[in-house]
């Protein structure tokens, strides 16, 4: 009597080859070794990045973070792990809350700062951006003269930490691509969290973002405590609120 065949999902074989990594892997792959490339390149043990999230947002607060890598004591492991790792813009959100805890498990120290809506009213919000992230970096305390401190698109009057400004420094630098990560998970975990004390705008869907579902939910209700009331921000200038 011929056996039968075995049920259930099918198992590699000794002898079997392991499946090629898919075109998308392999691009991600690319790209993180490209930003981790640039920061090597900058011959410097210690590379500590900045970035933001929540600058263009009509609601919630604007949030920067800083990460500090020892490259030096960078484990292998640690590389694996932060092998997707990208702009947050341009990851997914899955990928984003994976990579999350590879970055905090990676880095040697991070910093996160909170701004309020109310606050990004009273000082503007390019002020507050600069302040947010001056004293995200300055919590981060990177080493005196053995680290390079990066920051995603500006120079920061007045921060005490040295730093180099780096025009789209979250897809070209590791550093400023782990904040950028930590921002906006940090942000949008927020959002979501005190989205059902504030229904009816849909924060759990857009976190706060010109869409034109917000939009919408603005005109027929209104804003609310979450909302910047000021018209620093580009995308608010567009709704015209008393």
């Amino acid at each position: 009597m011929r056996p039968l065949p075995p049920t259930g999902p099918r198992t590699a074989s000794a002898g079997s080859k392991p499946a090629k990594p898919g075109r998308t892997h392999r691009r991600r792959l690319a790209r993180s070794r490209r930003l981790f490339a640039f920061d090597r390149g900058l011959q410097s043990r210690y590379v500590a990045g900045a970035d933001e999230a929540g600058r263009g947002c009509l609601a919630g607060p604007l949030v920067a973070a800083a990460v500090l890598i020892d490259y030096e004591r960078l484990s292998h492991a640690d590389r694996r792990s932060l092998s997707g790792l990208h702009d947050s813009k341009q990851m997914t959100e899955e990928r984003r809350l994976e990579m999350y805890p590879c970055v905090l498990r990676a880095a040697e120290r991070v910093s996160v700062v909170v701004r309020c809506a109310a606050g990004i009213d009273r000082r503007g919000l390019h002020v507050t951006n600069m302040e947010a992230l001056s004293l995200a970096l300055e919590r981060l305390a990177p080493p005196e003269g053995e680290a390079i401190s990066l920051v995603d698109g500006f120079r920061l009057p007045g921060c005490v930490v040295p730093h180099r400004r780096v025009i789209k420094g979250d897809a070209t630098s590791g550093a400023i691509a782990a904040a950028s990560v930590i921002a906006k998970v940090t942000r949008d975990r927020y959002m979501r969290e005190v989205a059902a004390l504030h229904p009816g705008w849909g924060f759990e869907e857009h976190v706060g973002y010109s869409t034109p579902e917000h939009r919408a939910a603005i005109e027929e209700i209104g804003i609310s405590p979450l909302h910047r009331r000021s018209f620093q921000s580009v995308a608010y200038s567009q709704l015209e609120l008393g």
